[in-house]
């Protein structure tokens, strides 16, 4: 599932990752460079199962764990009302 973000929210990548800002609430999130790569992978049309490969090829980190950081990320975004 490619993700969006609704139209009160802003993105600004920074050195150290990307900051979300939701506009509505004031409230703001810091991904660091892993979150970072799963959102840009998203945002550019790829699911999470392409989240994942980026991850493991990106991070030289274990797939299961690159699914469970792709899963909670995409749980927090949406719980968090910033992603659809």
């Amino acid at each position: 599932m490619a993700l969006r973000f609704g139209p009160d929210v802003s993105t600004a990548e920074t050195d150290y990752g990307t900051v979300l800002l939701d506009q509505r609430s004031g409230n703001y999130w810091e991904l660091n460079p892993t979150g970072t790569l799963v959102v840009k992978t998203l945002l550019e049309g790829g699911d999470e199962a392409a989240a994942v490969d980026a991850l493991v090829t990106e991070f030289d980190i274990d797939r299961a764990r690159a699914e469970q950081d792709v899963t909670a990320l995409m749980q927090e975004l949406q719980k968090s009302g910033l992603a659809t």
